[in-house]
């Protein structure tokens, strides 16, 4: 297939002149001059027309060595189907020249030269990882980071057709030729953005600061675009500016080579305040954006006191220099809609919907998809609507627990607060910019407001639950804070990076997805974990997505970054096996299937490092025992028994919550592989808790999910079952939350890594050779028993909980008293808000109907005449236990016996209220 021309639109156009360039530029790093000539002596062995793609691209020899054996491997595999040869060869080619950092092509180029779209593009490299070392960690890494970029490309293209299409008159009217000087404004003010984007963002998936440096550059073009060419409110908002600014025949005058004379910054915001209230966002963060970063971008391009709309010609040359230097995407195709760039075409019937309603209702509308762009600006304004009202200090209630303590922590804690604000913001302008300096410091300011009242939750929390005031240890411990602080910060992060939600996976080295708020502080992953589950139970409007987000990093640590070497863990780990039951001690097999209890508070687990396991009473003594061990140092109980074996709190709680989260794992990838052998999965499970248990040494500085396949692998193996790593591997990257690095870069001794069954032959079986082959013989190890597995314990005051008896009724806590119809998603302005001033009369009546029946569980019993069923699963069980099986005593369900209770309560205040009203009444008529 011959390689597709570029559009002939001229912003997708290279000269003659700037190829030459970029072909004398372009080559191996740090070898200057032009690039050397493949060799056509040195692959006589390989493909004529395989070769000429390689001059095409201007590949070296040792690229074209290397594309040429992935090409033999993917030949030589029976899992791959070969359509067209030309566009597996650009992938080759591809993957070659990024392994070799010898890059000589941009990915348009071989786009182009091969006849692949950008999907196509990713789902191939995707299809070629059939093997573990066909494509390294390296080339993964800049995959992903390609398919960000990409992602937050269009996202923000596609968000700027929108805006521009409400800015901007797209056709020809009875202005004359307004439609077509629209286009080219929009052309230049796109190539514009791309190069400030370049140029001020070091971080290029940065969505929300690129999408606010978008608005400044809509601002920049709509002050200098004629009046005939804007729509309403846009051109009254640019007025003003339009009636001091230059006429065409004036800039013209002035000619190419002149500039007008330098001018302060622009202060006039009407036009930014029209722009963000259009894309529902903060003024003063696009305004701060404006005067910090672009400002100093238009400086150096020398636009800064031009009134000039720019040439489309002279940013495009300056746009190419940077597409060369970067060799990704040439995002200026996105304005010719050039089908390289153009993402899968979503389905008009898979929009999403309302519930569907009773055809005697109204008709529904299709509520609109939620947009990248509109997701992540939704988010900061639930952010926002929480955090404007609190504080940069204290508040009076914390003061006071300050002021309890016996010695008062206020300086201390100001003064740590003062020093984490200097190494965050550093570290935030190192990874996105030196620009975004301030940015990085409004960020922390929202940070510290959800630190200080999250605190003040706590402390609440704990004072309720111990009838005490005096916090002297726990606001002394330097971890406790910190770890807070840098919680209230990933949440304020993850807030504004959209690809949190995404995906889990970092991208890149600048990725400031978690956990780089840890290695920010120097924070262990082990400390940060005790205050994570605290965290989400003291602040109840946490949106949904970010209670995920939290526990996905708590399972992150679970999984592999509390197990790095440095790690506290292990060192907690050794003090319990020097006690008699070793590791038994952090979570004896017998406990697994037993309810996990989340009654721990931060405290606990920062300031109870050990408690008494002897005794199933005293290990769930009462609260307020533990709490005031907490706070006043050892009870006379623990000294008393302090000759027996203790163990630590966090340890014992982190232990429990890995066996779980092991066990999930193991259970998902089992359903994949091994259906038809039930039985193995027991005995799996046996030996990879064992290994968990007694030889966590071999999870230092490894993953728990390396554990888990070698476990299943061995298994399988002494029983003779044939299932290969590869099968399994194929099957784990189906598992949510995964990465290829798990299973292609495993240590396997001091600065060794390969791939996991190099980890397997080499390290896992070699340790556990003798347990394992215990599986083969006639007296095999006993079982261990399988974890309890309870409902997650972060849905508790947040999910939406369905009225039994109704079909679309949704109950779900108020996240904030402040939520305003105007700061309100297109989906969340339908749901009614009890005690708020939007909905109907009758819309209430009939949820009060609904509510009040106190018999949904019998209505269809008496119906049918038969006995009532028991309800399904407990909505409202107020001890939090979850009965999922249906069961009850004899007599009524806790549930029905509280909505008894609710019910006759309510039936007793609205008697009282009509008492009240008649005689209100009865006083009026007297007067």
């Amino acid at each position: 297939m011959p390689p597709k021309r570029r559009s002939a639109a001229p912003s997708a156009q290279l000269s003659k002149a700037a190829e030459d360039k970029h072909t004398n530029r372009v080559g191996v790093p740090g070898t200057p001059g032009r690039i050397p000539q493949l060799s056509l002596e040195r692959h006589k062995d390989k493909e004529p027309p395989f070769v000429s793609l390689c001059q095409e691209l201007r590949v070296t020899d040792e690229v074209c060595n290397l594309a040429w054996k992935i090409w033999e491997t993917m030949v030589a595999s029976v899992d791959i189907v070969l359509d067209t040869s030309r566009k597996h060869w650009g992938a080759c080619i591809f993957v070659a020249a990024t392994d070799l950092d010898a890059m000589t092509f941009t990915i348009t180029e071989v786009q182009k030269t091969v006849g692949l779209n950008v999907v196509e593009f990713f789902n191939l490299l995707k299809k070629m990882d059939i093997n573990m070392d066909t494509i390294s960690v390296k080339v993964n890494t800049a995959v992903s980071r390609l398919e960000k970029k990409y992602e937050v490309l269009l996202a923000l293209f596609q968000r700027f057709e929108r805006t521009c299409g409400k800015i901007y008159i797209a056709v020809s009217d009875n202005a004359g030729n307004a439609g077509p000087d629209a286009k080219q404004i929009m052309r230049s003010c796109w190539t514009l953005f791309l190069l400030a984007k370049g140029n001020v963002l070091q971080m290029e998936d940065d969505l929300v600061i690129s999408f606010q440096l978008l608005l400044c550059v809509l601002e920049y073009f709509i002050k200098r675009s004629p009046p005939t060419v804007l729509q309403e409110p846009f051109k009254s908002a640019a007025n003003g500016v339009h009636s001091t600014t230059p006429t065409r025949t004036s800039r013209r005058g002035l000619g190419r080579g002149a500039r007008a004379a330098p001018k302060p910054a622009d202060t006039d915001l009407r036009v930014m305040e029209a722009l963000c209230k259009e894309n529902e966002c903060t003024v003063d963060e696009v305004k701060n954006v404006y005067f910090t970063s672009f400002v100093a971008f238009l400086d150096s391009v020398g636009l800064a006191g031009s009134q000039e709309i720019p040439e489309s010609e002279d940013l495009s040359k300056q746009y190419e220099e940077l597409y060369f230097k970067s060799k990704d995407f040439d995002a200026r195709l996105f304005l010719d809609h050039d089908e390289t760039l153009q993402p899968v075409k979503t389905d008009v019937s898979q929009l999403e919907r309302t519930p569907r309603k009773n055809p005697l209702e109204e008709e529904v509308l299709p509520i609109p998809p939620q947009t990248p762009v509109r997701a992540a600006m939704n988010s900061i304004q639930q952010l926002k609507v929480i955090l404007n009202s609190a504080s940069d200090w204290p508040s009076e209630n914390l003061v006071k627990y300050f002021s309890n303590c016996t010695v008062n922590p206020s300086e201390e804690i100001t003064e740590r607060v003062v020093n984490m604000r200097e190494l965050f913001i550093d570290r935030f302008a190192r990874a996105v910019g030196q620009q975004c300096i301030e940015i990085g410091s409004q960020r922390f300011v929202l940070g510290v407001r959800l630190y200080y009242r999250v605190m003040e939750s706590m402390l609440r929390s704990e004072e309720e639950r111990l009838s005490i005031q005096n916090f002297s240890k726990l606001l002394s411990n330097a971890d406790f804070h910190t770890s807070l602080l840098a919680c209230a910060l990933e949440v304020v992060m993850a807030t504004y990076d959209w690809s949190t939600f995404k995906s889990s996976s970092s991208s890149s080295e600048t990725d400031l997805s978690f956990p780089w708020i840890l290695d920010v502080f120097k924070l262990k992953a082990f400390d940060f974990y005790k205050v994570i589950e605290s965290f989400i139970k003291a602040e109840p409007s946490l949106t949904r997505e970010m209670i995920k987000h939290l526990e996905r990093c708590e399972h992150l640590i679970m999984e592999s970054i509390a197990w790095r070497s440095d790690s506290p863990l292990f060192e907690l780990l050794r003090q319990s096996r020097e006690q008699e039951g070793a590791v038994e001690q952090a979570e004896p097999p017998g406990m697994l299937n037993q309810l996990l209890q989340h009654d721990h508070t931060a405290a606990d687990l920062y300031l109870s490092p050990v408690r008494s396991p002897w005794k199933k009473s005293q290990s769930v003594a009462s609260s307020a025992s533990q709490g005031a061990d907490a706070q006043t140092g050892p009870s006379s109980q623990s000294q008393t028994s302090s000759h027996k074996h203790l163990k630590s709190t966090s340890l014992s709680l982190f232990y429990k919550k890995v066996y779980r989260l092991a066990y999930l794992r193991l259970n998902m990838l089992f359903s994949h592989l091994l259906k038809d052998h039930p039985e193995l999965e027991h005995i799996i499970w046996t030996l990879f808790q064992h290994t968990l248990q007694h030889e966590h040494e071999l999870l230092k500085d490894r993953h728990l999910d390396q554990i888990m396949m070698s476990a299943m692998y061995a298994i399988c193996k002494v029983k003779n079952i044939d299932l290969r790593f590869k099968t399994i591997v194929t099957a784990y990257k189906e598992l949510p939350n995964t990465h290829q690095e798990t299973f292609k870069h495993v240590l396997i001794r001091e600065g060794q890594y390969d791939s996991i069954i190099a980890f397997y032959n080499q390290v896992f079986m070699q340790k556990l050779k003798t347990n394992i082959l215990q599986y083969a013989s006639p007296r095999p190890p006993t079982l261990s028993p399988i974890p309890h597995i309870p409902c997650s314990p972060y849905k508790f005051s947040n999910s939406p909980l369905r009225v039994p008896g109704s079909n679309n009724v949704y109950v779900s806590p108020l996240k904030s008293a402040r939520m305003s119809p105007s700061v309100m998603t297109p989906r969340s302005r339908i749901l009614v808000s009890i005690g708020e001033s939007f909905g109907t009369s009758e819309k209430f009546q009939r949820i009060n109907q609904m509510v009040s029946s106190s018999d949904w569980s019998l209505k269809r019993g008496l119906e049918s005449n038969s006995a009532p069923k028991p309800l399904k699963r407990l909505r409202f069980d107020t001890d939090g236990q979850d009965e999922a099986d249906g069961s009850k005593s004899a007599g009524e369900s806790k549930f029905q016996q509280k909505l008894a209770e609710m019910t006759s309560t309510r039936t007793r205040m609205q008697e009282q209220k009509l008492k009240d009203a008649a005689v209100d009444s009865l006083k009026e008529e007297k007067h």
